[in-house]
């Protein structure tokens, strides 16, 4: 057994009661009256999570009635919460859950305003039911890359936009008479909901690759005292030390090792492990293909993770970055993350090493509820395997 901190428990008999963990211990003999899975010469791990995805706001990408991700007109800016969209049904939800994944980050992607995205979530992964386990975890802006071009081509523009925009929330009156002229470039329902932000210390996740854009990101949660997530951040490397200082986390793609714009020239395969000897928390999500945040968002991220383990990150950071750090970084290390007694029993059971792709879960509980195998892609496997290939009727008359 190995927990989220990267100790190592042989032959631990974990007991979960009602949904949490109850106690593990190495040697000790079950409860008498538990159902006993054996486990012997098997990995086994909490659940993973991936720290921004798309799971529950997306169907089928090249569909737009299926994307629930963003916004593309209308009054709606930092005021977009993705929790109305969520999908518990999503098809997508069992494959991720079959990769050992039971949390995930699910994040926004676009609202006309020239910075802010909206709010995220976090989620249970769990076909069915409430998958909602964290609503409005952090709010999302985005700065630079390709999308500059909304805004004059400036990305001066958008920090000024974004420094504006709490400036007003800062000073905003909701009492304040309608008949009174305003001059805010923001409207009221997005500063309602940047008030509100600050006023319950909802994180700041933004979207930032260049180093340039990373300090200003650190400068502004410095100045509005605000708590800062850098989402990408392929430069990150570059001022691993400053973000350390000032306790700005990054969730970043492990596999972006060559750049795709101008604005992660810097990009290197090194980056998690130079962010984490420099003291940075950190947490996986692969974005590279927009595919990897939503029907591969958990086999995706357990390569990535891989692929920092060989860049030179330590194997048990690897496995925290999928586990308790994300937990931290969005609040819910409360009850989710690692194996402490109290904690959702999230509980995953591998056949190998989960940083190899070659890997499957055996076994997977969510809130010590033991997820089933079964998901569209493996009923079509079933239906359609060659060994019905010389069967008389055609396949969809078979029972």
């Amino acid at each position: 057994m190995m927990d989220a901190s990267g100790g190592r428990i042989d032959d631990a008999t974990i007991v979960i009661r009602d949904g949490h963990y109850e106690s593990v211990a190495r040697g000790a003999p079950p409860p008498s009256d538990a159902r006993v899975i054996d486990a012997a010469g098997h990995l086994v791990t909490p659940g993973l999570m991936n720290a921004d995805t798309q799971l529950g706001l997306v169907e089928v990408s090249s569909l737009p009635e299926t994307r629930d991700y963003g916004v593309n007109r209308g009054p709606l800016g930092a005021a977009f919460d993705v929790q109305y969209g969520l999908n518990a049904n999503s098809m997508l939800l069992p494959v991720a859950l079959g990769d050992g994944l039971t949390r995930a980050a699910t994040s926004p992607t676009a609202t006309p305003d020239p910075v802010f995205l909206g709010m995220g979530a976090v989620l249970r992964v769990q076909p069915g039911g409430d998958i909602l386990d964290r609503p409005r975890a952090a709010m999302y802006a985005g700065v630079g890359g390709l999308d500059i071009r909304r805004e004059g081509g400036s990305r001066s523009a958008q920090w000024q936009l974004l420094r504006n925009a709490f400036d007003e929330a800062k000073t905003f009156n909701p009492s304040r008479s309608a008949a009174v002229p305003r001059d805010q470039l923001q409207n009221a329902v997005n500063i309602a909901a940047l008030r509100a932000m600050l006023d319950t210390h909802m994180p700041l996740a933004i979207r930032a690759t260049r180093e340039s854009d990373i300090r200003q990101a650190v400068a502004l949660a410095r100045d509005y005292h605000l708590r800062l997530i850098v989402v990408g951040g392929s430069e990150a490397w570059r001022c691993a030390d400053l973000l350390a200082a000032n306790k700005v986390a990054v969730v970043l793609d492990p596999e972006a090792d060559i750049p795709w714009t101008f604005d992660d020239l810097g990009s290197r395969a090194g980056n998690a492990a130079m962010l984490v000897k420099a003291g940075v928390t950190i947490a996986f999500s692969v974005s590279g293909n927009t595919i990897q945040l939503s029907h591969n968002a958990g086999s995706a991220v357990r390569e990535g993770a891989g692929l920092a383990v060989a860049s030179g990150l330590p194997y048990a950071e690897a496995l925290k970055a999928l586990t308790v750090n994300p937990a931290h970084i969005f609040d819910i290390s409360d009850h989710y993350g690692s194996m402490a007694r109290g904690q959702d029993a999230d509980l995953v059971v591998w056949d190998g090493d989960p940083l190899e792709p070659s890997t499957a879960a055996d076994v997977v509980f969510v809130r010590g509820v033991q997820a089933g195998r079964v998901t569209h892609q493996s009923l079509l496997r079933d239906r359609y395997a060659p060994s019905h290939a010389q069967d008389r009727w055609p396949a969809a008359y078979r029972p």
